[in-house]
């Protein structure tokens, strides 16, 4: 008669891969990945249930240099600022136009009440050049190949559906600031938003920087099968922020950090040493890290890799060496995977393979992702999204992407603002705090 032998397992040969995920973990709608092989070519990948089935993922080769795609992002993230958040109306002889602010659109988040063919005219242009670096920088070659996977894109790109994208690729795109031709507007009502990638669905940017998971057989043994920590309750978050910023009390600055204290631990940090100590103690149970805060490039010996910094009050530079140099173990130093919401200029911009930059650390130190904009952010834009992203975070019903696509939504719908196009999600997407009490 057969019977079952009785087994023990000693070792852990699959090396944590058969662990359960997160409940709100689902694999992705489309993955598309882009590998840049030197300076030479790029190898493009798609795949995921929105795509056609096929035996094999949409595989081919591009003959665009990585290079001129990385500078065509760049310069499309430079027209963002220069024609949206550095607008200045002025009248023929080049005087700034009397009766509205300087700098309408940095100043005033909601631009209902701006001149529509004036916002229509510069939506236009952003759309258009878009547009251009996916379809004519990136994909523009003309081969037969490149039509049918161009064509395979679009078409999960247009459809009706909000798709849950990951793009994993060590060279990075504004994925959310990039557009849809403007043949494939839907509806007679279709408004130039419909076309950004940022309102119809949720992205998030994988590459070089990937979210850690326990790994050590005492954590397993100790806290469950499923080899995470058990989340805290209340929810630990923290503030770590620049008191100098916005002391007039014009933003709503002040009504963020209401709502990060609300219900939860909040531990407040304004000093660049109070920030390290506490990523070098051991492990931190945060859930949600905010960051309210400037961010700026220093320049280097190497002006091709400027290091990206952040300061807090005490104005000491905070880079990714400083985190990672905190690791003294193979354990990750955030041990809840938090999201951190990096509200600094620049931060949701990635690293290079010289120089890793802030959120790519704060990922290989135990992120679960980080949520950061890709331009210069003006402070009232940058308050009111982080207040309504806060608030709907520590909610505990919707995941980190679900949120910032809504916000993108939003933005654009009830103050025909596009910055929350500008924000950026690395990896995270299915994050969401979870509350146990």
């Amino acid at each position: 008669m057969a019977r079952e032998l009785p087994t023990q397992v000693v070792q852990d040969p699959s090396a944590g891969f058969t662990r359960r995920p997160a409940p709100s973990v689902r694999h992705p709608d489309l993955v598309l990945a882009l590998d840049a092989y030197a300076d030479d070519h790029i190898r493009a990948r798609m795949y995921g249930p929105a795509t056609p089935p096929s035996p094999t993922e949409h595989a081919l080769r591009l003959n665009v240099k990585p290079a001129a795609v990385t500078a065509a992002s760049a310069q499309l993230r430079a027209l963002w600022k220069r024609e949206l958040v550095d607008f200045q109306p002025v009248d023929e002889r080049g005087i700034p136009v009397g009766g509205r602010p300087h700098f309408p659109y940095a100043t005033c988040p909601d631009l209902t009440a701006e001149p529509e063919e004036e916002l229509r005219e510069i939506l236009d242009e952003l759309a258009r050049q878009g547009a251009y670096l996916l379809y004519g920088e990136l994909l523009g070659d003309g081969g037969r190949a490149t039509r049918r996977f161009r064509d395979i894109l679009t078409g999960a790109l247009s459809g009706e559906r909000p798709l849950r994208i990951r793009v994993d690729s060590n060279l990075f795109l504004p994925w959310p600031m990039l557009c849809l031709p403007e043949d494939t507007a839907t509806g007679p009502d279709s408004h130039v938003f419909h076309r950004f990638l940022g309102y119809r669905h949720q992205i998030e940017q994988t590459g070089s920087c990937y979210p850690v998971f326990p790994e050590a057989e005492a954590e397993v043994e100790a806290e469950g099968a499923e080899g995470t920590c058990p989340p805290p309750s209340p929810p630990v978050v923290s503030l770590n922020h620049d008191k100098g910023i916005d002391p007039e009390g014009v933003t709503r600055a002040a009504e963020v950090e209401a709502a990060l204290a609300a219900d939860t631990l909040c531990v407040e940090r304004t000093r660049r040493e109070e920030l390290l100590r506490a990523l070098g103690s051991g492990g931190l149970d945060e859930q949600l890290m905010y960051f309210w805060c400037h961010g700026h490039f220093r320049r280097t010996a190497d002006d091709n890799s400027p290091l990206f910094v952040v300061q807090l009050s005490d104005h000491k530079d905070i880079d990714a060496r400083a985190v990672l140099s905190r690791r003294t173990t193979g354990g990750p130093l955030l041990r809840q995977r938090p999201l951190v919401l990096l509200n600094a200029c620049y931060a949701g911009l990635p690293g290079t393979a010289e120089l890793v930059h802030l959120g790519g650390a704060l990922i290989e130190a135990g992120a679960g992702g980080v949520l950061g904009p890709q331009i210069e952010m003006p402070q009232m834009f940058a308050a009111e999204y982080a207040y309504a992203y806060v608030t709907r975070y520590l909610g505990g019903r919707e995941t980190a992407g679900e949120i910032a696509h809504g916000l993108a939504r939003h933005f654009a719908d009830t103050w025909n603002n596009p910055l929350g196009f500008a924000y950026t999600l690395h990896c995270g997407m299915d994050n969401r705090l979870e509350r146990t009490g």
